[in-house]
């Protein structure tokens, strides 16, 4: 991983367990597997513990650890990090992206909320207006999360917990996934639908599928002018799931709101208009674990470590045939 990310990462309480469960130097951090340090340690590794920041685990770093078995990754995608050549050395991996999948649904549902009650907005008019008289329940008559419908775009792990959070409240829920079926999507709390019906149907429309090449500017001009007048479109998947050019001119028209923590490029040009609109609410892919949350990647991946020391499976393997159609 990034060295500077260890003691973010770890904790004390999280490298106590870690110590005393494998035969671990927690001052050496990795982020070049062919320096003279890091290769003394491969040779004798069971197990790689690894987060953002990773170098691939190609054929060469390979051959420097004949006695790697596993890798246990205290994040979320694996895609960078494991190569073919893990793959067919039988080598078994963990990732923690249920633990990261978990504040970036807390953010989706939070979002959620807030835009449809236009608190974003009023916050910039209240601020303009300050003390003089206006009457914000008339301005604000078609505000509220009163059964409105929201879109969720892919049962990923994060689209199911957004539509489990999302179920106390009295919001329609409505899910396009191309392999979840009717009967599945009823118990996920959600009625299924076509993409083009989502956008036209929802006042919310959330992003929660792969960055895959059948994914790619997915949301469209087209699927774009198909979202009602003042939907708000969030986006804390990837940014490629999105037409830039497009979402930036139909926003730049007022006649959308949305809610982006990634975009393609990422970061964006200084220029851009997406920093200043004032109907956008543009973070910098902070949605995912931020602060202390990443001690609950940590503490998942140390958790996956124990059970390897005393030989049970792993709790949140990732399969190789997994990752044609995941993130």
């Amino acid at each position: 991983m990034a060295p500077e990310l260890r003691p973010r990462l770890l904790d004390e309480a999280t490298r106590a367990r870690l110590l005393r469960v494998a035969d671990v130097d927690p001052e050496l951090v990795a982020d070049d597997f062919h320096s003279p340090r890091v290769t003394a340690a491969l040779a004798r590794a069971e197990v790689l513990l690894t987060c953002w920041g990773a170098p691939p685990l190609d054929a060469r770093a390979l051959a420097a650890a004949p006695r790697l078995r596993a890798v246990v990754h205290a994040a979320g995608s694996v895609k960078q990090l494991v190569t073919a050549a893990c793959w067919e050395r039988g080598i078994t991996v963990s990732s923690a992206a249920l633990a990261n999948s978990l504040p970036v649904a807390e953010y989706t549902v939070a979002m959620v909320l807030l835009s449809n009650k236009r608190v974003l907005q009023l916050r910039e008019e209240y601020r303009a207006v300050r003390d003089r008289p206006h009457d914000w329940h008339l301005r604000y008559g078609h505000a509220g999360n009163y059964r409105r419908t929201v879109g969720i775009v892919g049962a990923s792990r994060i689209g199911r917990r957004v539509l489990e959070l999302l179920g106390p409240y009295d919001l329609e829920r409505v899910l396009y996934d191309p392999y979840v079926t009717d009967g599945a999507a009823r118990e996920l709390g959600a009625r299924r639908v076509g993409l083009d019906e989502l956008c036209r149907v929802s006042d919310v429309v959330s992003l929660h599928a792969p960055a895959l090449p059948e994914t790619r500017a997915m949301i469209d001009r087209g699927r774009l002018a198909l979202m009602r007048d003042g939907a708000t479109l969030i986006n804390t998947a990837r940014g490629s799931l999105v037409d830039t050019a497009a979402v930036t001119e139909e926003l730049a028209s007022g006649r959308l709101r949305a809610v982006i923590d990634v975009t393609e490029p990422e970061v964006l040009p200084a220029g851009s208009p997406l920093y200043d609109l004032p109907n956008v609410f543009l973070t910098p892919h902070v949605a995912g674990s931020l602060g202390n949350e990443l001690h609950r990647m940590a503490d998942s991946a140390v958790e996956e470590i124990a059970r390897y020391a005393t030989g049970l499976p792993f709790a949140h393997p990732v399969h190789r045939e997994d990752l044609a159609r995941t993130a």
